[in-house]
């Protein structure tokens, strides 16, 4: 079977084999219910703890800050609907940017039709929100804020610190979505000054189904599920023990390579848009390349669709995204790049490179070949459809 080249790690990333291995055991030795109290229970019990402290030595947190959920997407949802639920007799409004993730927008959505007042702020061209924007749109009635870390689109890296000390001058909640963040840039809770924020363990090499909601230490939010007394109280549901397993193991590698990891994803993808750069005219970057996550590269390739360089790469064993994953089958122009000004004609010719740990030259080599094809044949065929008139 031919080597497949997959450049799609915003989306999701494979499973490392040693995250693997840790997660194995709890599936089928260390079964027990960690509610219980016999010994098989009590180990279950040991293997969320352990994964709290990994996960919390990677962003800078105390075990009892983190509590984990069926997904970053439920992250998200708890923050902002129990934040809201919390304090809705206080204030009911809640600023935000115009290019979050779904998971943020449409819990946003929803709470408009419950009453909420939401501020949807714009973001420059480059995919940066200006923190002036957020302090400006502070009322007397605003509860909460919540910007990403890092667009998941386009890569760019918000000035998060500084949004916080604002949301802190004035006693707001600050929330943060780390999905894209998380293992790829550094991150200190404490440093950074945010109340809450989402994680996500696919997004690291660990297993799907399984996210986690730091919660910082005196804040509270009301609950999202309701049912028994799992992690402490605040998330009802018997754990997913062995995906809670493999998000620490993630988490503990993730911190372990941080630096190599980093600096082979930069790598990877400076290395590609060199060689797209040499072969392929007529493209832009969307999105700033200072401020960026060091594996994402989101390039408009002009006069011709995304959808056909992924459809021709895809045949040719190469794996990219139109933008993101989560709606990635959807016809309507990407929200992101709609919000840093990109021309509809230029979003349509969008395609979202990233880079991982498994990515190498070689593979960047290949990928750039078919894609130079893919666009030039593309290319040849929109020139002839001009010329006929279709």
């Amino acid at each position: 079977m031919e080597r497949n080249i997959y450049l799609d790690y915003s989306a999701t990333t494979p499973v490392k084999r040693e995250v693997f291995e840790e997660m194995v055991p709890y599936l089928t030795d260390y079964y027990g219910n960690p509610s219980s109290i016999y010994k098989i229970g009590q180990s279950s019990k040991e293997a969320i703890l352990l994964a709290k402290e990994r996960i919390a030595s990677l962003v800078g947190a105390t075990p009892e800050e983190i509590y984990f959920t069926g997904s970053g997407t439920e992250a998200d949802n708890w923050a902002i609907i129990g934040t809201y639920d919390s304090l809705k007799t206080k204030g009911n409004h809640i600023i935000t940017s115009s290019f979050e993730h779904h998971a943020v927008l449409h819990s946003l959505k929803y709470l408009e039709e419950q009453g909420a007042e939401v501020t949807y702020l714009p973001v420059s061209k480059d995919g940066l929100v200006n923190p002036e924007d957020v302090k400006n749109a502070i009322k007397d009635n605003t509860i909460l804020i919540t910007v990403m870390m890092v667009n998941n689109e386009i890569g760019t890296i918000q000035p998060i610190k500084e949004i916080s000390k604002i949301a802190k001058e004035k006693k707001i909640l600050f929330h943060t979505d780390a999905v894209q963040a998380l293992g790829n840039i550094k991150i200190d809770v404490n440093d950074l000054g945010v109340d809450l924020m989402s994680m996500s363990a696919h997004k690291i090499y660990g297993p799907k189904g399984i996210g986690a909601l730091y919660i910082k230490k005196g804040v509270k939010i009301e609950n999202f599920l309701h049912g028994g007394g799992q992690e402490n109280t605040g998330r009802a549901g018997t754990e997913n023990l062995a995906g809670i397993a493999g998000f620490g193991k993630a988490a503990l590698i993730a911190e372990k390579n941080f630096d190599s990891h980093v600096l082979h994803l930069r790598e990877m993808r400076d290395y590609f848009l060199k060689k797209v750069s040499e072969r392929i005219p007529d493209f832009n970057i969307n999105g700033s390349m200072e401020k960026r996550h060091p594996g994402n590269l989101n390039l408009a390739f002009n006069y011709i669709e995304g959808e056909g360089i992924l459809l021709l790469l895809d045949k040719e064993g190469i794996q990219v995204s139109t933008g993101s994953a989560c709606n990635s089958q959807s016809l309507t122009p990407s929200h992101v790049l709609s919000a840093i000004g990109v021309p509809v004609e230029r979003i349509h010719g969008s395609i979202r490179f990233s880079f991982g740990d498994f990515t190498t030259k070689e593979d960047v080599d290949q990928a750039v070949e078919v894609l130079d094809k893919a666009v030039g044949k593309l290319r040849k065929i929109s020139s002839v459809s001009k010329e006929k008139g279709w």
